[in-house]
């Protein structure tokens, strides 16, 4: 029996390109191809083409026609695109679930796990990610849900540079995740969704200065 026959090893690579893609291991703009992934992971240029496949439907890979597929650049107005549409849908979803007064058990247990992140100084942006998700998961509307679904992988793209690049203190991250979760169960719709929105907009803005410092250079800069 080869590897490849056992049906866990496309699934292992996708999972493996996927990490490298969030934590910028294969940063911004490179290429990923299928010679690069079968050389890399020791399998066939078919098995490799069905994981990057599965990443470019997910929109952590770009693929123009006739060339290869290549770790998306977002730029200033694609940062500024997503996370103001996160904010549209989140803050709704935060809303819908506060009307309610119910948190998703999901949520609670990914909030769970971003404080371990932060007792113990681990990526965050996995819990992080999984936060936001459950939470929209969790409110009653499906389309709000396909929605999101939609950024989700442009949205993890972003969280992932946040924590690269230390942008955000992920013990702030988590006491904004709180005071939402303490909105939502405390009836208050108009609160809950405040404070999503600023989450999301304090997300957007360190970003949008991280690119600016990094593209937006004076002459002697």
């Amino acid at each position: 029996m080869t590897l490849e026959s056992t049906g866990v090893l496309p699934d292992s690579i996708y999972d493996s390109l996927r990490r490298g893609i969030v934590d910028q291991s294969h940063a911004p703009g490179s290429m990923i191809t299928e010679s690069l992934v079968a050389s890399l992971f020791g399998v066939a240029r078919p098995t490799a083409r069905l994981a990057i496949e599965r990443l470019v439907g997910e929109g952590l890979l770009r693929r123009e026609s006739h060339r290869a597929a290549r770790v998306p650049e977002l730029d200033r107005a694609d940062i500024t695109d997503i996370f103001d549409n996160r904010a549209v849908i989140e803050t709704e979803a935060a809303a819908a679930l506060a009307r309610l007064g119910s948190v998703p058990l999901p949520a609670v247990r990914a909030h769970d796990a971003l404080l371990r992140d932060v007792e113990t100084h681990a990526p965050f942006a996995a819990s992080d990610t999984a936060f936001h998700r459950f939470l929209v998961e969790g409110q009653p509307s499906p389309r709000l849900v396909r929605l999101h679904s939609l950024l989700m992988s442009e949205v993890e793209l972003c969280i992932g540079q946040i924590q690269v690049d230390h942008l955000r203190e992920p013990e702030t991250v988590a006491r904004e995740h709180q005071a939402i979760l303490d909105a939502i169960v405390a009836r208050q719709p108009a609160e809950a969704a405040r404070l999503t929105r600023e989450h999301i907009h304090s997300s957007r803005d360190a970003l949008l200065a991280h690119w600016d410092a990094r593209h937006l250079k004076g002459p002697n800069g």
